[in-house]
Parts: structure tokens; sequence; C-alpha cells
């Protein structure tokens, strides 16, 4: 009997290792057709798991009340399972090359409790040849199994766009490939049991690696070319986003905007293709200069923060900045690789430190991940200068009199708005007399 038909019948378990963004709404998708462990080495997260609580904001509470994952934090749980799911971050070092310590570790705890027959299938965004030349004898050494033998290994790219609602693990195709053609059947079954946008079968592991780094590259070469356009247009005076709108009116227009790329995707993935590029010799043009483009924006805002306090008549060491967002994207928690970061930190070379207000991030994280203290939006009064650096609905939500009590009391042409995230009525700020700039 096949391993799919096994887990089918509940004679067999799946173990997903590493209950993030990725992980966690994968596990609970699993859990309503197969039985299920849920490992992090987190205790304190496993915790919050067990007593209903989603603290990502994916699934929602009621959802991990009802689920049946059997979360834990012992990894000997772990042999348990026959389907093992690797859903750990794969970072970035500070000189920007790849840190595979979080695969590689995982990669040691499933080997210590990895049993014959298994597969293990890798979700981990890497460069091509990771999986086979680093996670396979890793997985060999801990194990003292030999792989196509007494287990087999498959990758499977994670597509999960952290707070999206519309387009969810089930309705996002997957990716799937597999160490021989028997793995690559079995894997896009067991996938198959989950994903109703259904799966792709990618010819071996290398392609599905590769197809990952690149689909985010493509995004951020993208992203960084109307960035380059809004900085020039910045000095033209001509409105970025009007000259996009425009241009997207003829239909094989790609509709990228400007704006900050952070997060665990696409401000990280094309550091790994240019890793295993230069290592083999070839320096990329292109995909290094989109990102040194996108890895500039928080400089660039900052010197526009700094020219509108001037322009204003503000003493900018003295000048009241509230920052308005942090997490990477809107309507999410998620802080990982947060291009808004970036602004604090010019910021706090001209003297200023902001005030920071993000009603969705986790104060907790942001404290511990970057030393910065959140401060509620009802508390904020006299600024100088509001920066909307995230589109969270909340922020959207402001009306042009609740957005002027965060000001102090002068003139509107000496308050500041800088509106990174374009989520402001343009034509009713400006109206109102607003010192406004827009990225």
């Amino acid at each position: 009997m096949s391993l799919y038909k096994k887990l089918l019948n509940k004679d067999e378990k799946i173990s997903v290792v590493g209950l993030g963004y990725v992980g966690m709404p994968l596990a609970v998708a699993f859990a309503k057709k197969v039985n299920v462990i849920g490992f992090d080495l987190n205790e304190k997260k496993i915790e919050i798991y067990k007593s209903g609580i989603d603290p990502l904001n994916e699934v929602g509470d009621e959802v991990i009340k009802k689920t049946t994952i059997d979360f834990t934090s012992d990894e000997t749980k772990i042999k348990h399972a026959k389907f093992h799911i690797i859903a750990v971050p794969t970072p970035i070092n500070k000189d920007k090359t790849p840190d595979l310590s979080p695969v590689e570790g995982a990669s040691s705890i499933i080997g210590k409790n990895l049993t014959k027959g298994s597969i293990v299938v890798y979700e981990s965004t890497v460069y091509p040849g990771v999986t086979e030349d680093v996670c396979i004898p890793i997985l060999e050494k801990e194990s003292g199994l030999k792989c196509g033998l007494d287990f087999k290994v498959g990758y499977s790219p994670e597509r999960i766009n952290p707070g999206d609602k519309v387009n969810t693990l089930e309705r996002i195709t997957k990716i799937v490939s597999g160490i021989d053609n028997d793995t690559l059947n079995e894997i896009a079954n067991v996938y198959k049991l989950v994903i109703k946008a259904g799966v792709y079968k990618a010819s071996s592991i290398k392609v599905a690696e590769a197809a990952k780094v690149v689909e985010n590259s493509q995004r951020d070469i993208n992203i960084a070319f109307m960035n380059e356009l809004a900085m020039v247009f910045d000095r033209m005076d001509i409105d970025t986003n009007e000259v996009v709108e425009a241009m997207n009116t003829k239909w094989n227009a790609l509709n990228f905007y400007p704006g900050l790329v952070g997060g665990h995707c696409i401000g990280v993935d094309p550091y790994y293709f240019l890793y295993e590029a230069e290592r083999l010799g070839y320096h990329s043009q292109i995909i290094l200069s989109g990102r040194k483009i996108n890895d500039g924006m928080g400089e660039f805002v900052v010197d526009s923060i700094i020219k509108k306090l001037i322009l204003s008549n503000k003493v900018v060491k003295q000048a009241k900045v509230v920052i308005l967002g942090v997490t990477f994207k809107e309507n999410c928690p998620d802080i990982r690789n947060s291009k808004v970061i970036d602004i604090i930190k010019g910021l706090n070379e001209y003297g200023i430190d902001p005030i920071v207000v993000d009603p969705e991030a986790n104060t907790d994280d942001v404290k511990n991940e970057y030393g910065i203290e959140l401060v509620d939006l009802n508390r904020v009064k006299d600024a100088d200068c509001l920066v909307f650096a995230v589109a969270h609905d909340q922020f959207r939500d402001l009306n042009l009199e609740e957005i002027n009590e965060l000001f102090g009391d002068f003139d509107n042409n000496l308050k500041v708005i800088v509106d990174v995230k374009n989520i402001l009525n343009k034509e009713e700020i400006t109206f109102s007399g607003y010192n406004y700039w827009s990225l």
C-alpha cells in the first residue's frame, strides 16, 4: 500500500516542521484530511497554538481551536510520522549571503527521527542544489539511512502570501518535485488532498528550487523598475502613480507600482539566486541592480521626509515624526525584513526618534526584533509629520478630520504628510493645504 493511502487511512501521519506563516496554514489544511504532528522549536509558540490562538492571523482563532493537529516541541514525536514537510525560514546573513542554518537544523532534527519508508519534502526557499547537496547528506548522516533506498526526498516551494485572504494556500497551484518519478507522484497525490488549484510536476528538484527564487526575483526586478521611475519622476515633479494609471490602460501593462520591498520572500530570495550564480562564476547585472534599487528606497523616502520638514520651516532634530505601520505588508502582523525599519534608522541619523504606530504588529515581537516601542494611535498628538508607511485598513479608513487631530495646532501648509503607499486621496489632501508627498 502506498504512503498516500496509508495517510488517508490514518495508518501513518504527516509531520510539519516549522509552524510559521507557511507551516501553520499547511498543517491546518492537512489536519482536515489526515493525522498531523505540528512541530516547532519555539515552546511559547506551541503553547499559544494549544490555547487556541492564531498569533499570525492567518486562519483565525476558531480554526486553531478546532484543529486536530498534535502541536509539540518534542522532536521525538516526529518518529511517529512517515511524511515530513520542512517549512522553516531561510533568511540571509548581514553580508546578503544565504543563511541555511534553519533548514540545516530542521534536517538534523528530521534525520535523528527518520524511519525507513519515509518521504521528506522541503518547502523552504533555497537556491538550486541545496536539497540534494546540503540537506540529503544531513538526513543520511543523522539517520544512518540511505536516500533513494531507505527514504525519499522531494521539494515543493512555498507560495503562501501572508495576510492574503483571497490567494490562500488551497487556491495557489503547488509546484512539486521528487528524487524519482514514484516519489514525485506520491508527493503530488498527498498535496492534492489540500490544494484545490492542483499541482504542477516539475521535472527535477533543482527546477522546482529555481522556479521559486526566479518568480520572486521577477517581481523584485519589476518593482525596482517602478522605484527607479519614481525617483526620476520625483525630480521631474510628475506623479508616478498617475503615470502608472495611464500606462495600465494598455492590455499588456504589468500593473506594478513603486514601494518598499521587504518580507521573507521578494526581499530575500533574489540573494539566494545571486549567491549560487556568483559561486558558479556568473555575476548578475539585472537582478543585483534591482536589489540595490529596492534596498535603497528607505533612504530615498527619508530624504523626501527631511526635505518636506525643511520646506515646512521645521527644525529637523525637533520634528515630531509619526510612522504609521511597521510590518512588511498591509493587514498582517509579519515584521520580517520590514523596510520601514530603514526609514526609522534613516531618521535616527538626523536626530529624529520617530513615534511608531502599528495596530497589526505584535508589540513584543517588534520590541524584541527591532528595539522599538509601539504606541497606540489614540495617543498620538502634536505631530509635525505623518508617514503612512504601510497600507493597513485602519490607516486607509482615517478621514481628514481624524488625520488632522494627529497634528499640532498650526496651519495645514506646515503639516507634512508622506504617503509611501499612496492610500490617501491626493486631491482632498492637497486641496486642504497639507504639505503632501507620495512615492
